[in-house]
This record gives structure tokens, sequence and C-alpha cells, in this order.
């Protein structure tokens, strides 16, 4: 699945293991890599909030088996990161932003939207 273009993860360090063979892996995913700034620790944080995120919402729950695997479980977490994750910081909203679902009426059926292969789900009232 391709990523939505102009998709960006919030920040790679400036840490020598992050070198060219990773941003240019993150770049296949469709995201643009933001690198940290220099001396700004503060920024690590936020990188580090990303790939805990990554790692608790998708790669604790599954088996890795290449890297082909990996790079497509990545390509969807971004995408469902962006489109479908809320987030508190943003008023429980997602970074792409989504509309505003309304109260379905008594009766109603409920789609269940799998994400992740089925790791997530999304809800959304049918139309």
């Amino acid at each position: 699945m391709a990523v939505r273009a102009g998709a960006q993860i919030p920040f790679v360090d400036r840490d020598s293991k992050f070198g060219t063979d990773v941003i240019s892996a993150v770049r296949e995913l469709g995201s643009h890599p933001t690198r940290t700034a220099f001396r700004s620790p503060w920024q690590n944080g936020v990188a580090e909030r990303w790939v805990g995120s990554c790692r608790r919402d998708l790669l604790d729950h599954v088996i890795v088996l290449n890297e082909q695997h990996l790079k497509r479980l990545m390509a969807e977490y971004v995408r469902y990161y962006h489109e479908d994750r809320t987030h508190l910081g943003l008023a429980k909203d997602t970074p792409a932003g989504r509309p505003t679902a309304m109260c379905p009426l008594v009766g109603s059926k409920i789609h269940s939207l799998s994400r992740l292969g089925g790791l997530h789900h999304r809800y959304a009232v049918a139309a």
C-alpha cells in the first residue's frame, strides 16, 4: 500500500546510525524524513515517541519475515498513523484530519474497517 504523498515522520536523529541507508529506506516508504536540529536534544523525545508508538502499536505484535515485509508493514503503519490513529495533542484528531462522525441513529449499522492486517480497526457508520 502506498503512503499518501507528503506524509512525514516527525524527526530522524542526527546519530550516525541514521545514515544514508536509513534515509533512503524512509524515502522508499513515501515519507520525507526531517533531521533534528544541531544541538537540540529536546527533539530526540519527539523521534523516540514516534518510534515507541510504532513499536507498541505494531512491532510488538507481529513477526517480521524479511525486509520487504517490514517495509510493507511500515508503509501501512505510517498511513494508519496519519489517517486513522487519533492524537491527544491534536484534540483527538489525526495528522491528516478527518471529518467528525455524526451520532448514528438507533439501529444504524457500524462497519469495522480493518487496519494493519486486523491489528487495529476504524469504525464508521454505514451510509
